[in-house]
Parts: structure tokens; sequence; C-alpha cells
């Protein structure tokens, strides 16, 4: 499975923007784009071209995609998906990745960021309706119930996630009074996702 290995901050630095994937590093100080870094590479300091309009397009693409963790040709059978599925193609689009499995365990908690998420979901940690999944892109559905495996909850980095990530689960995910289980209420709702980015700008550029 290809994935990306290099220094995430890179990415935000890149997009001017956070994208919340290096856990608490994002809320502190040291964070990139809270100092004023700019823009990597040779000529990041002197990027002060007016973007066209496909650079535009493709600045919220990238968005979404480094987002979420997803690399470019799922992404695009992800967006081919949505846009055969009735409905607005945008909205349609961030919900998928909204209920990705790894997403979801992000949103519950238990992970401080999308990609040590998705490591819980490869090792076993996750079950969903009871079995366990280790695929991170399974899509959950509505009212399936997720959880972490028994043997998981007393993990050290999970206890430290709970306490430290201040956090609140979506309208859309029903977390147990417990803390180690989460049930899907249903789709989420555009407003519901709380990610600042103009999807249509996504769907002009698949147009093309």
């Amino acid at each position: 499975m290809a994935r990306y290995t290099g220094p995430v901050c890179r990415l935000c630095r890149r997009e001017k923007t956070k994208l919340y994937l290096k856990g608490p590093k994002c809320e502190s100080a040291k964070c990139p784009i809270t100092v004023g870094r700019f823009p990597p590479g040779e000529h990041g300091r002197d990027r002060q071209r007016q973007p066209s309009e496909y650079s535009i397009q493709l600045r919220e693409k990238q968005k979404v995609r480094r987002t979420y963790g997803v690399m470019g040709r799922q992404f695009s059978k992800t967006y081919g998906e949505a846009a055969r599925q009735r409905g607005i193609t945008g909205e349609r689009l961030l919900q998928l990745l909204e209920l990705r499995l790894d997403n979801v365990v992000y949103r519950a908690g238990w992970g401080s960021s999308r990609a040590q998420a998705r490591q819980f979901v490869r090792h076993g940690h996750i079950l969903v309706d009871g079995r366990r999944v280790d695929i991170p892109s399974y899509r959950v559905r509505a009212t399936q119930e997720i959880s972490l495996k028994e043997s998981s909850r007393s993990l050290a980095v999970i206890e430290f996630n709970r306490d430290i990530v201040a956090r609140t689960a979506p309208a859309w995910l029903e977390m147990a009074p417990s803390g180690f289980s989460a049930r899907v209420l249903n789709t989420p709702l555009r407003e519901q996702i709380d990610l600042d980015v103009r999807e249509q700008l996504v769907v002009e550029l698949f147009s093309k």
C-alpha cells in the first residue's frame, strides 16, 4: 500500500494552512503555520505570483487529499464513486472520506492524528460490530459500532490520547459512556464536517 513517508509539516507549509497531521504539535507553538513559516522549496519565500485558476483548484484538491491521508489514485477512485451517487458531488466526496474507518477512529479521539488512527486499524486494535477490521479505507455504515479491542484499551498511547487530546466527537458519532466504543448515527452532513475546504473547486478540477 502506497503512503507518504516524508515530513508532514512540509505538507501544511505547502498548503499554507493546518492540516492537523502531527497530533498535539499542531496545537502547540511549534507548529510551522503558527510561527509563520513560508512554503517549502528554494523559492517558497518568493512565491508571490497570482495563482492561476487551475492552481487554486489543485491546491484545494491536495488539501483534502492530504488531510485524509489518501494517495492520488485512491482519491480519484473515491471521487468517481461520489460522482455516481445522488446529491452534491463535493459533499458526497467529503462524506465518503469521513466514513473511512481510520477517520472514524480519529474522530472518536483514540488517535492523535489520522496517521496514528490508521496505524491502530492496521495493527488490529479496532473492531467493527465486534469483528476485527484492519483495512483503513473500510467504509463504516450508519448504525455500525466501532470499538477498541479489549486488550488494547490499556495501551499507554490510547490512555494518553484519551487524557490529552481535547477533541469533541462530531454530531454524527455517538460515543459510549466508557469512551471505548462509538456508533455512527448517520451519514455526516456538510455542516458537521469541520473541514475548511471549498469542495466545489475539487469538482471543477475533476470536471475538466
